[in-house]
């Protein structure tokens, strides 16, 4: 049975917390999680539905330039949810 992905989501947790480690911003499970969305939803969607189309994303992922937005996804949403971090909220 086929399962239809957004490899992004894979991408951006892994990076995360890579990126995390050297800023200093809240690093609670529920910033994390902030941070992850707010990046998600200002990078484009890579959906892959098979292993060919896995390996695809895979080899794009090694682009250059596709690092470096990842990257700055991941950063702005972090200062970004460290101005307004939503932790304490029920």
């Amino acid at each position: 049975m086929y399962k239809l992905k957004n490899y992004m989501e894979d991408l951006v947790i892994k990076r995360t917390d890579e990126i995390l480690k050297s800023m200093d911003v809240c690093k609670c499970d529920k910033c994390k999680l902030d941070i992850i969305a707010l990046a998600l939803n200002s990078l484009p969607s890579k959906y892959v539905v098979s292993a060919k189309g896995e390996l695809y994303a895979k080899v794009s992922e090694l682009e250059q330039q596709f690092d470096i937005d990842v990257e700055t996804a991941i950063i702005k949403a972090a200062f970004l949810v460290n101005e307004n971090p939503r932790h304490n909220e029920e």
